[in-house]
Formats: C-alpha cells, sequence, structure tokens
C-alpha cells in the first residue's frame, strides 16, 4: 500500500530533479503513443530532440530555436511573478493577441510612411494592448474579488473574436483582392522586425526575451519587490503584515505579465507571422504556462525550458511532415510534459511510504 507523507522541509533534490524526470516519463509515454499510432517511436524522438540540432538542416533550425523560444520565454517570465505571488493569469493568449493588434493597428496606421519612430511606437502599443487586456481580470479581481482565472481565460474567447474582426475588417489589407489578413510587414520597412543577423535566427524579440529574463532574476534575487513577491506566495499572512498590499501586488504582477505577452505578439506579427490573420495566435499563451513551470518560475530555469520547448515545436513539425505524425499527436505529447511535472513535483513536498495492509 502506498501513502504520501508530508515531508517537514520540501526536497531540494527533487525541486531540481522534476524537470529531468518529467522530460524522461514524457518521452517514455510519448514513445507508447508515437507506437500505438503505427510510428516507430525512437524515430519520432530522434526527430523531435535530435535532428533540429544535429540533423541535416541542424544549421538552418537551430536559428528558428530563438524564433520559437523568444516569445515563449517572454510571456512565461510575466507570468510566473504572478505565479510565485499566487496570481494566476491563464489568458496570457489573449494579451498577446491584444498585443499584436494594437501594435499592427499603429503601425499599418502609418503605412506607408518611412520613419524611425514606427517600430519603437508599435512597441510601446502592443505593450499597452497586453498590458490593458490584463487589467481588466486585476480591477475586477481587486474590487469585485472575482476569480482572474476565469475572467483572465474568458477574455481569450473575447480576444480571439477581436482578431478575427480584425483580420477580416479594420485591419484587413485594402489591396489583398477581400482576402482576409492585414498588409505584410515584409514590404513595409519601418514596421518590420527582421532578423538582426542573417541566419541567426535573432531579432527584436528574442533580444527583448533575453532582457527580460536577466531583468527578472535581478528584480527576484536583489530587489524589494522580488521579496514581497516572493513572500506573497509562500506566506500571504505575512506579507499582509510586511506591509505588502495585496490588491497592488494583483495590479502590478497581472500589468507585468500583461504587457510582456502584449510585446511577444507585437514582435510575433512584425517578424515571423508578418502579418495579422484569422489564425495568428498558435497558443503560445498556454504553452508558456508549461514553460514557467517547467522552468521552476526561475528566469534562467524557463529560458531553457523556453528552448526545450521550442525544439518540441520545430522537431514536431518535422515529425508531421516526415514521418506523418498527426498535429494533435504533438500537441498531446507537449501536455504530457506539464501532465507529469506537476505529478513529479508532488515529491518536492511529499516522500512515498509502502506500508503493509492492515498497517498504520
Amino acid at each position: 500500500m502506498l501513502r504520501l507523507e508530508k515531508r517537514p522541509n520540501p526536497s531540494k533534490f527533487w525541486l531540481y530533479a522534476t524537470p529531468i524526470v518529467a522530460v524522461i516519463l514524457t518521452m517514455i509515454a510519448g514513445g507508447i503513443m508515437f507506437a500505438l499510432l503505427g510510428k516507430n517511436p525512437f524515430a519520432v524522438i530522434q526527430t523531435i530532440f535530435w535532428d533540429p540540432l544535429f540533423g541535416k538542416f541542424a544549421y538552418y533550425l537551430r536559428g528558428q530555436l530563438l524564433v520559437k523560444a523568444g516569445p515563449l520565454v517572454l510571456i512565461a517570465v510575466g507570468l510566473s511573478l504572478g505565479f510565485r505571488a499566487g496570481i494566476w493569469n491563464i489568458g496570457a493568449e489573449g494579451q498577446y493577441i491584444m498585443g499584436a493588434v494594437f501594435g499592427a493597428a499603429v503601425g499599418l496606421a502609418a503605412f506607408p510612411t518611412e520613419s524611425r519612430w514606427i517600430f519603437p511606437a508599435m512597441i510601446v502599443a502592443g505593450a499597452f494592448g497586453g498590458w490593458l487586456w490584463a487589467m481588466i481580470p486585476a480591477i475586477l479581481k481587486t474590487r469585485l474579488n472575482t476569480n482572474e482565472i476565469l475572467v483572465s481565460l474568458m477574455l481569450v474567447y473575447v480576444a480571439q473574436t477581436i482578431l478575427a474582426m480584425a483580420a477580416t475588417g479594420f485591419l484587413r489589407n485594402p489591396e489583398g483582392m477581400g482576402f482576409p489578413g492585414s498588409r505584410n510587414f515584409s514590404s513595409f520597412p519601418a514596421a518590420a522586425n527582421g532578423e538582426l543577423f542573417v541566419g541567426t535566427g535573432l531579432h527584436w524579440g528574442v533580444v527583448t526575451a533575453i532582457a527580460t529574463v536577466i531583468f527578472a532574476y535581478v528584480l527576484l534575487q536583489r530587489h524589494l519587490m522580488g521579496f514581497q513577491i516572493k513572500l506573497a506566495g509562500q506566506a500571504p499572512r505575512a506579507a499582509r503584515f510586511h506591509g505588502v498590499s495585496p490588491n497592488r501586488l494583483v495590479v502590478m504582477c497581472m500589468g507585468i505579465s500583461g504587457a510582456l505577452a502584449g510585446l511577444a505578439g507585437l514582435f510575433e506579427v512584425t517578424g515571423p507571422a508578418g502579418q495579422i490573420t484569422i489564425d495568428f495566435n498558435v497558443g503560445y499563451g498556454f504553452t508558456a504556462i508549461i514553460v514557467a513551470f517547467l522552468g521552476r518560475l526561475n528566469p534562467l530555469g524557463i529560458m531553457l525550458a523556453g528552448l526545450l520547448m521550442a525544439l518540441t515545436y520545430i522537431g514536431g513539425e518535422m515529425a508531421s511532415t516526415n514521418l506523418g505524425l498527426p498535429a494533435a499527436a504533438i500537441q498531446a505529447f507537449q501536455g504530457m510534459l506539464l501532465f507529469f511535472l506537476l505529478g513529479v513535483d508532488v515529491l518536492t513536498n511529499y516522500r512515498i511510504r509502502f506500508m503493509m495492509m492492515g498497517g498504520r
């Protein structure tokens, strides 16, 4: 008989071993799933994790790792600050969409003007769009004590509706022959977020993600606000005695995470995506939740987790193309990672005891 017993103190071993064990278990369970789908599990795992780094087209695909990891890391770092404080922003996908819409609207309004101030203005608009969308659940939480999980999640579907309206209406390309979608930013240099160095995948979104990781690490380790965030999550009552305002913390954490998600949307729409379309959002806001927990809510860990998740994106696309694997199987594979991460994480605070039947 198995029994979970509360540890007197969290296990440092399992704190760091959990992500590694979760990845291994995901590979094993994913391999079984791939085999049931009639695919060679070893070939699929190799395609997902090995070929993008060391395969035939590795030089090009390594650059794509940064392209995919950038928005994931940017969003996940913002979410991690709130998660540490016990503030659950689950609607980053909506904030990501609104950042793209706001930023794109500013750029397209300036078309065809060529000015070096257009792209900075779009960055500000993108951050504002994400921040504004995050303020809705934040204000409702602080004023009416609503559940930020439900409100932020429901706002994702509202944002998706606005995205569809933008692609088919107020941001649609007037020269697009009636097809949905905005102008392509690659044809508008003043508003484009191209590669800073050809072939590297490095663009301003990746640079911002790296800078955000450094800023968040310093904030959590060296700043009073970082201490208050951690204290609020670990001991809410002690945080109140320390003078931490729960409402102010909600507004701050939701605002930061929303702004960073909005920036991710702006950098994506002006770079890799290139335009506003009905299916612009690809789930980065939801996947970033996995990245945040896989990185143990630590900015440096999130950067590594973001690269790992980006690897599953790129390798998954290769597996779908080369091995005929359904896209849904790749999504299930990514979901397994969060499932095993949460499951194994129980061992951080609990130990497993084997007991005889009838024993205490």
